[in-house]
Formats: C-alpha cells, sequence, structure tokens
C-alpha cells in the first residue's frame, strides 16, 4: 500500500472510531514512512528504537489528532519531536570530557541541524513545512502539495519567502 496523505487519514479516522484492522494497518503504514524518515537523520542501529518511541507516542497521542487536519504534519511533528529527545539524551550521554579532542563531525550535524530546526521555528508554519519537505526532505511541489494541502503555487511561494526570510536572520546575525 502506498503512504498517502489521505490513506492514512481515512485509516487514523477509523481507529479513532475504535477500528482494529484499521489501526494495524495505520500502525504498519506509519511504521514505514517513520523508518524512511529516520532514516536519513540517525545512525541505522537506532532508527529501529526511535521507529517504536515515534509509535508509542502515536498511541499516546492519537485522541489529539483533528480530522478537518492533515495527517502526515501530524504525524512528522511527533517524529521530530522524538528525533530531538533522542539527540537530547545522546548529547547529555556523551559530554566532552577537558581532554577530549574536538568535537566529531557527527556532532557538528547534530548541532547545525538543531540550528536549522530553531531557524525554521522563526518562520510562519507554512513556510517552515514547505521548506522542511521539500528542501531538507527532498519531496517534490506536488507531493509537498498534498501532504499539506496548500496549492503547489503557495508551497512555491512559502519556499520563496521562508528561505529570503532565513537569509535575512543568517546575515543579522
Amino acid at each position: 500500500m502506498s503512504i498517502d496523505e489521505p490513506s492514512l487519514a481515512r485509516l487514523m479516522a477509523a481507529a479513532q472510531r475504535g477500528d482494529r484492522a484499521a489501526y494495524r494497518a495505520l500502525l504498519a503504514d506509519c511504521r514505514r514512512w517513520l523508518t524512511r524518515y529516520f532514516a536519513r537523520r540517525i545512525a541505522p542501529h537506532a532508527v529501529d528504537d526511535l521507529v517504536q518511541e515515534t509509535l508509542v507516542s502515536l498511541h499516546r497521542k492519537r485522541a489529539t489528532w483533528d480530522s478537518g487536519r492533515a495527517f502526515l504534519p501530524w504525524l512528522a511533528a511527533i517524529a521530530r519531536y522524538r528525533w530531538i529527545d533522542m539527540l537530547r539524551r545522546q548529547k547529555d550521554e556523551a559530554e566532552l570530557g577537558e581532554g577530549d579532542a574536538a568535537v566529531a563531525a557527527e556532532d557538528e550535524a547534530v548541532h547545525a541541524r538543531l540550528s536549522l530546526d530553531h531557524l525554521l521555528g522563526l518562520l510562519p508554519a507554512g513556510q517552515a513545512q514547505a521548506i522542511t519537505l521539500v528542501k531538507i526532505e527532498g519531496l517534490s511541489i506536488a507531493e509537498t502539495s498534498r501532504l499539506t494541502g496548500q496549492s503547489e503555487s503557495l508551497v512555491k511561494v512559502n519556499i520563496h519567502r521562508g528561505l529570503k526570510k532565513l537569509a535575512g536572520l543568517v546575515e543579522s546575525e
């Protein structure tokens, strides 16, 4: 089954109404989507644990999803929070001592991503979402349009305006 917004939203709505088969199908589809999502962000050995943590969070938060809103951005937000929590745990576990060498490239990537997330948080939600999906996750304009409910033109405008604002923020630093 393809993992698309309308299918996932239908499954989630049915799951909220108590349909166990729909819930199992939803979790299977979400597992596949989350595995791809995290595979681009973390070490391969940590993907399964983070997928499982995110599915547990989805289970706990399932009643908060509003069927009038898109499902995938809601799931992506949960995944992002679980990912950031994992990064914070890793940072706490691996505090560098005074005798340690320079920060590893992996740590620099983590800090860069946290900085990027901070900057994206300064943008209007539509702009941040469009930039994240197209420029960071590599989705097409059409895919992003379907996921977000924005027209393709609006996705392009949001990307343009968001990148312009980000450039201004970076320059002002």
